[in-house]
């Protein structure tokens, strides 16, 4: 009797040893909430056309929807070296889960926007610079006429960086499930939507009528967002997410010249498409 109630207790306590176990493997991926994550990647943007309006001290004109496109560095070890990480279209993302399908995140998305060179466009307003500057050759009155955007006359990139800083509230779903995948602690399949508000802070790298350009970041304006993505899990706490990223920004206030009269507004939407690794776990 002494050696069966020896031997019940050991199978109970072997038994009670693995359902804890398993009860572990299978709370790590079935529950958020309190999970920190950290995610960085690439992407690539298109950009609607936009109104583009200069002002300063001799003019004042808009460029009528110009057009504009991104800056794609490729598949390039840049997006891994500390020294050139801002040289490629990158996102930077930390967050933290409020619930299991809630979490609030920092987000950095460092996007390019190049100004089509060459391109044709309607230009409307004034330009009356002193004889001396090398800009008075476009002095003249422009009523919606049609124009070559030179180099000469106007390069405008936020090339460093048109860097939407944002947060985001995100909503995310284990749709491992309906995939007949029961194993979520090797491979989950999450699906993931948010939405998200926050402020420009670009480098534009823009050179007017021959001025001198300004070279230093500036918060310009504000962005919102919304987005959709997928989210591939492996062993708890690696992940291969992408996202597909929609938005409106507004810039009132574009440094383009040294001097901080010179000026420049102008907003449009973006569409973003990001893949991206990352990690997630407990503190």
């Amino acid at each position: 009797m002494r050696i069966l109630f020896l031997v019940s207790c050991i199978f109970m306590s072997a038994h009670f040893v693995v359902a804890q176990t398993t009860d572990k493997q299978e709370l790590y991926t079935a529950h958020n909430k309190g999970k920190f994550f950290i995610l960085w990647g690439g992407n690539r943007e298109n950009f609607s056309k936009s109104d583009i309006h200069f002002r300063g001290n001799g003019y004042d004109f808009t460029i009528e929807e110009a057009k504009a496109h991104d800056k794609p560095k490729g598949w390039h070890a840049d997006y891994f070296n500390p020294m050139n990480m801002t040289i490629p279209q990158t996102n930077l993302k930390l967050g933290y889960y409020l619930t299991d399908h809630y979490n609030i995140s920092l987000s950095i998305d460092h996007m390019k926007y190049v100004m089509t060179q060459f391109q044709t466009a309607s230009v409307d307003g004034y330009i009356n610079l002193p004889e001396s500057e090398a800009g008075a050759v476009f002095n003249g009155v422009y009523n919606h006429q049609l124009t070559e955007l030179t180099r000469e006359f106007l390069q405008f990139e936020h090339t460093d960086g048109l860097n939407y800083v944002h947060t985001e509230l995100s909503r995310v779903d284990d749709f491992s499930k309906y995939l007949g995948i029961h194993n979520t602690d090797i491979f989950q399949v999450n699906i993931t939507e948010g939405l998200g508000g926050g402020f420009l802070f670009p480098k534009t790298n823009s050179t007017l009528l021959g001025k001198q350009r300004n070279d230093a970041f500036h918060v310009a304006g504000f962005g919102l967002s919304a987005k959709a993505g997928l989210n591939l899990t492996f062993f708890k706490h690696f992940f291969i997410q992408g996202e597909l990223k929609g938005g409106y920004i507004h810039m009132g206030d574009i440094r383009t010249t040294k001097s901080s009269v010179d000026k420049a507004s102008q907003h449009f939407y973006f569409f973003e498409r990001i893949v991206a690794i990352g990690g997630i776990f407990y503190l």
